[in-house]
C-alpha cells in the first residue's frame, strides 16, 4: 500500500492530503456542532427543570411565614362545586400552590403534579401527560450519555422526558411533587440536524475532492512546464533556459536555480571541451615531432651520426616536454576531483623564498635575478606546492623576458601578511588578456611569445592555472600588473600563520 502511495503523482498526493484535511475539518466541525447543540439544548432543559424545582421550594418556604390573609384567596364556592362534580375525590389545593399559581414561577414546558401524603392528586398542570405511574414505570435504567446523571430519563417509544420527584413538607403536611420536562422535540431537531450535517459533509467531501484536484493541478502546472522545458534541454544544446515565471515565489526561485545550474553545466561542458581539445592539440605536437624524427632516423640515422644525435636529442626533448605536460594535466585533474593531497604545516617562508631564488639563479641564463628583500615570516602551507607556485611565476618571468632583462623578487611583512612581489622587464601583457592568463591552455601569442634571444616558444598554458589553484587553496591573493613592452609584476598576499599574526596584534 505504501509503495502504491509513493508511486502516485504529486498532484494526486496533494489532492488526497488537502481533501483529507478538509474532510477531517468538516467532520470535526460537525461533531463539535452537534455536541455543542446537544449540550446547549439538553442543558437548557435541565436548567429549566432545576429552576422550577427551586422556585417551588422558595414559594413553599415563603408561604409558611405568611398569614392566611396574605395568602391568595381560595377558590370560589362555585369552582369547588364544579371541581367536585368532575372528581368526587378532588381536594382543594393547599395555599402554597395558590401562591405558586399566582406568581407564575413555573417555567413554561415544565409539568408539575402534586400528591398529598395519602397519594391523592391535588394538582396537575398538564392532565394530558401520562400518569405518574406510567412515568415511573418507563424510567431508563442507563440514561444516555447526554443526560444529566442526577436526573431520571423517561422514554415512551420515541418520546423522552426528564423526570424528577421531590418530597417536601409544608406546615407539617407531606406533599409529593413530580416534575416532568419533555425533551422529544429537541431530540427530533437534533436527529434532523445530524442527518442534514451528514448530507452536507458528503457533499462537502465531493466538492473538496474536486476543488483540491483543480487547485493542485493549477498549482503544479508551472512545475510541469518546468519539467517539459528541462526535458527538452539536451547536453548537445545547453544554451536553452527555462522561462522564469512572473510571480516572485518559490517556483520562480526554483527556475532561477535551475537556470543557474544550467549556466554552470554549460560553462563546465564548454571548459571540458576546450580542455580536451587543447590537451589533444598540445599532445599532438610532440607526438608528431617524435614520429617525424623517428622516421628520419629509420631512413638516415644509421649512417649519419649527426642526424642520429639530432634525432635522439629532439625526441628526448619532446618526451620531457610531454612528461611535464602530462604531469601538469594530472595535477589539475586531481585538483578538479579534490584528490590533490596537501600536507600543510608551519614553514619558514623566508628560507623557502631564499632557496627558490638561489636555485633559480643557477638557471637564469642571460637574465639578471635579484632578491631585493626577504623579511622573516611563518606561514601555514604545503612547502612542496608553495615552492612549485613560486617557481612557476619565476619561470614565466624568465620565459617571457628577453636576454639581458631583469627579474626582481621581494618578500616584505605588511598588515599581518607577507607581500611577495615578482617583477620582470619582459614583453608584458595587454590589458584585454590579463584576466585570462590564468585560464588553462590560454596563451597570448601576440604579446607573450618569447623572443628569439630567449631561446624558443612559450609553454603549455597550464602553469599559471596550477599557480592559481595553489594560491586559492592557501587563501593567497594574486594581483597582476602588466604593460606591453614594460614588463609584468605579480603580487602575492600570503597570510601569516595564526599564532604569529596573533602575537603581532598583541
Amino acid at each position: 500500500m505504501s509503495l502504491k502511495i509513493e508511486n502516485l503523482r504529486v498532484s494526486t498526493k496533494l489532492m488526497l492530503v488537502n481533501a483529507a484535511i478538509l474532510i477531517i475539518i468538516l467532520v470535526l466541525t460537525s461533531l463539535l456542532t452537534i455536541a455543542g447543540l446537544y449540550f446547549s439544548v439538553y442543558h437548557q432543559a435541565e436548567v429549566e427543570l432545576e429552576h422550577s424545582i427551586l422556585e417551588v421550594r422558595r414559594s413553599m418556604e415563603r408561604s409558611e411565614t405568611m398569614s392566611d390573609a396574605e395568602l391568595p384567596e381560595p377558590l370560589p364556592p362555585e369552582a369547588k362545586e364544579w371541581a367536585l362534580r368532575q372528581n368526587p375525590d378532588w381536594v382543594p389545593p393547599p395555599p402554597f400552590l395558590r401562591l405558586l399559581y399566582r406568581d407564575g414561577v413555573l417555567t413554561p414546558g415544565v409539568v408539575l403534579r402534586v400528591l398529598d401524603a395519602d397519594g391523592r392528586k391535588i394538582f396537575d398542570s398538564a392532565i394530558h401527560y401520562p400518569t405518574i405511574e406510567k412515568v415511573s414505570s418507563h424510567i431508563i435504567p442507563d440514561p444516555p450519555f447526554w443526560a444529566n446523571k442526577e436526573m431520571q430519563v423517561v422514554r415512551f417509544g420515541n418520546f423522552y422526558m426528564y423526570y424528577e420527584p421531590v418530597t417536601l413538607t409544608w406546615r407539617g403536611d407531606v406533599y409529593h411533587l413530580h416534575f416532568v420536562r419533555m425533551i422529544t422535540a429537541e431530540r427530533d431537531f437534533m436527529r434532523a440536524l445530524g442527518h442534514g450535517l451528514l448530507l452536507t459533509n458528503l457533499l462537502g467531501v465531493i466538492l473538496a475532492l474536486c476543488a483540491c484536484y483543480y487547485v493542485s493541478r493549477r498549482a503544479l502546472q508551472p512545475i510541469r512546464a518546468i519539467t517539459e522545458a528541462a526535458r527538452a534541454i539536451e547536453i548537445s544544446d545547453l544554451s536553452r533556459r527555462v522561462e522564469t515565471p512572473r510571480a516572485k515565489d518559490e517556483l520562480s526561485e526554483l527556475v532561477q536555480t535551475i537556470n543557474h545550474m544550467l549556466d554552470r553545466l554549460e560553462s563546465g561542458f564548454e571548459q571540458q571541451r576546450r580542455f580536451v581539445s587543447d590537451a589533444s592539440h598540445e599532445l599532438r605536437t610532440p607526438v608528431t615531432v617524435m614520429l617525424g624524427y623517428s622516421d628520419m632516423l629509420s631512413r638516415w640515422g644509421r649512417e649519419d651520426e649527426e642526424t642520429l644525435d639530432e634525432g635522439i636529442t629532439a625526441i628526448r626533448t619532446e618526451a620531457e616536454n610531454m612528461k611535464a605536460l602530462i604531469e601538469r594535466l594530472l595535477f589539475l585533474a586531481r585538483a578538479d576531483q579534490k584528490r590533490q593531497v596537501l600536507n600543510k604545516e608551519p614553514i619558514d617562508f623566508q628560507a623557502l623564498v631564499a632557496d627558490v631564488a638561489k636555485k633559480a639563479d643557477l638557471v637564469k641564463g642571460d637574465h639578471t635575478l635579484t632578491l631585493e628583500a626577504n623579511e622573516p615570516g611563518t606561514v601555514f602551507a604545503d612547502p612542496v606546492v608553495m615552492r612549485q607556485m613560486l617557481r612557476i611565476f619565476i619561470e614565466n618571468a624568465f620565459k617571457y623576458t628577453p636576454a639581458g632583462g631583469a627579474i626582481t623578487i621581494a618578500s616584505r611583512r605588511e598588515d599581518g601578511a607577507l607581500r611577495v612581489e615578482i617583477r620582470d622587464t619582459g614583453v608584458g601583457i595587454a590589458p584585454e588578456h590579463q584576466e585570462k592568463v590564468f585560464d588553462r591552455f590560454y596563451r597570448v601569442d601576440s604579446s607573450r611569445v618569447k623572443s628569439d634571444e630567449g631561446g624558443g616558444a612559450g609553454g603549455t598554458g597550464l602553469g599559471l592555472s596550477i599557480a592559481r589553484w595553489i594560491a586559492d587553496t592557501h587563501n593567497i591573493e594574486i594581483h597582476l600588473e602588466s604593460e606591453p613592452g614594460k614588463g609584468t609584476t605579480i603580487r602575492l598576499t600570503v597570510p601569516l600563520a595564526e599564532k604569529e599574526a596573533g602575537e603581532k596584534k598583541i
